[in-house]
């Protein structure tokens, strides 16, 4: 007899952009598995991985494809050229074909409605995107702590929890984690002025924003400056926050699909 498939429901598309490795002479696009795990176990949707390597004339239709957003971390810093700053930090990496593709997608993205979540560097990019700017080096301000993990360690040592964070009351993340969480912390840059449009939801105890959002904008936009995706599956609080971007970019999808059943 035929063997027959079921058919399973259509899931949102959730477009992930990818950044250069070089590996024995040859320039790569790359996405760590972590960052991707997620999308598909707790968000439940279809990662679309996308290369940034061939400049920004095909945005509009990548975005054509999707139905959200989602800017990984990375081990490359951010062009500071690109808000206003001369580079602190030429002994880091630098990617600026995924800066200038990523800025642009998140200025598309933001005017199509799309559902944004940023970790990391992707917060990071969401921040210059709209005009805001960094601190490239977070453990050489006075008032900052040092929140890079030690390359000395194992990688869960790394990736363990490092410090707590206040949430701000009477937002959306206060309802879904309440008043404080533990975190871990990789990271040598942070936000310093805020972009356009952008609150902080969360920060550390020494007061570095650690996690905002878009409300100016009317769609869901989070950006974290930790990293829920590692072993999310057996963390309750990155659960909720993968949930939180699937359902917002499932309800991107029922909308498109009712439009495209109208237009029909």
């Amino acid at each position: 007899m035929p063997i027959t498939q079921k058919k399973t429901a259509k899931k949102p598309t959730i477009l992930m952009t990818m950044g250069q490795q070089d590996r024995n002479g040859h320039p790569y696009q790359v996405m760590t598995h972590k960052y991707m795990q997620p999308i598909v176990d707790i968000a439940d949707c279809i990662p679309l991985l996308v290369p940034t390597c061939f400049g920004v004339e095909d945005i509009d239709q990548y975005l054509d494809m999707v139905d959200g957003v989602y800017l990984s971390g990375a081990g490359s810093n951010i062009d500071p050229s690109l808000y206003g700053q001369e580079n602190l930090t030429p002994e880091k990496a630098q990617d600026v074909n995924r800066d200038l593709f990523d800025l642009a997608i998140i200025r598309g993205a933001i005017a199509r409605k799309l559902p944004i979540l940023g970790i990391c560097r992707g917060m990071q990019e969401l921040n210059v995107a709209l005009g805001g700017d960094l601190h490239q080096k977070v453990y050489a301000e006075d008032h900052l702590d040092d929140h890079r993990e030690d390359p000395n360690t194992s990688v869960d040592e790394q990736y363990g929890p490092r410090h707590s964070i206040n949430i701000e009351p009477n937002t959306w993340l206060h309802a879904l984690l309440g008043d404080s969480i533990t975190i871990n912390s990789l990271h040598g840059q942070g936000i310093c002025t805020l972009g356009k449009g952008l609150e902080p939801l969360a920060r550390a105890e020494d007061g570095l924003i650690e996690a905002i959002h878009g409300p100016a904008y009317g769609q869901f936009i989070l950006g974290v400056q930790w990293h829920p995706e590692w072993q999310a599956n057996d963390n309750p609080d990155s659960i909720k926050l993968f949930k939180a971007f699937g359902d917002a970019c499932r309800k991107e999808f029922s909308l498109q699909q009712t439009n495209h059943q109208l237009t029909a």
